[in-house]
């Protein structure tokens, strides 16, 4: 039973679709209020109504969450409404590819805000209440790039390893009022985000992206949001309660390969 998340309250930032969606789908499986948040009433509305379909009676929230204003207002009206978060998954966050010598600090300074400022602000937000209340969980959606580089990506690898030492610290700062703070590094997901990654080609083969990452993973496929449930299920349960600053890569196996001997 102590996987079991009955009477939680968790807030899944970003969560109107793609990994977030399906992580808080395996939370309201196991027992939790599930609340979540975007940037636009439209996402939220949509969010809302594929919660439904499945059965979930989900709170949304429009909420900007780099703006710390807004988040501190909107984490206030969720104690009120629906109850003191248990729970935090910091999901929300973008991507841009571009050339680093091609960005602009403009461009840099958006992901940086949006994967690593957000989750701070966020995080922030919640911790008094969790203190208050004797207990609290944060899950903060990191990446392989947390660990690793790769081209046209400087500025989201450069939050994702911030998010690492983030959460670390969250974990070292806050760990005596039995607040745990651990991360995922997902894989290479599935996702609406990667889907322009794995088009076919005009010729009908793979993309050369979507050769390179099957080649790389020895599960030998992209994961997918589902992927994820059960490991943010347990970081968000009683089972992980000494479990704490810990960044679990739900990877494939990617971290630990180091690739095909060529032929």
């Amino acid at each position: 039973m102590n996987f079991r998340l009955d009477g939680k309250v968790a807030l899944i930032t970003g969560a109107s679709y793609g990994i977030g969606f399906a992580i808080a789908k395996s939370f309201a499986e196991a027992g939790a209020e599930i609340v979540f948040n975007d940037i636009k009433q439209e996402l939220v509305d949509k969010g809302i109504d594929a919660y439904k379909e499945l059965g979930i009676n989900a709170h949304g929230y429009v909420c900007d969450v780099t703006d710390e204003t807004a988040v501190t207002e909107t984490v206030k009206r969720i104690e009120e409404e629906v109850g003191i978060i248990d729970i935090l998954v910091n999901n929300a966050g973008i991507i841009k590819r571009i050339p680093m010598t091609d960005m602009s600090a403009a461009e840099f300074r958006q992901v940086i805000d949006v994967d690593l400022n957000a989750p701070f602000i966020v995080s922030k937000a919640v911790i008094p209440s969790m203190i208050k209340k004797g207990h609290g969980k944060i899950i903060n959606i990191c990446s392989m790039m947390s660990e690793l580089g790769r081209e046209t990506v400087s500025a989201y690898a450069a939050a994702k390893g911030g998010l690492k030492m983030l959460t670390k610290n969250i974990a070292s700062e806050y760990g005596e009022y039995n607040i745990q703070c651990n991360g995922i590094g997902p894989g290479y997901i599935a996702t609406p985000q990667t889907a322009p990654l794995r088009e076919k080609q005009p010729d009908g083969s793979r993309h050369p992206f979507d050769s390179f990452i099957i080649s790389k993973t020895p599960a030998a496929r992209w994961g997918t949001p589902e992927d994820l449930a059960g490991p943010a299920v347990f970081l968000a349960s009683e089972a992980s309660d000494f479990v704490n600053g810990h960044i679990l890569y739900v990877d494939g196996g990617i971290l630990a390969y180091i690739g095909k001997q060529p032929q």
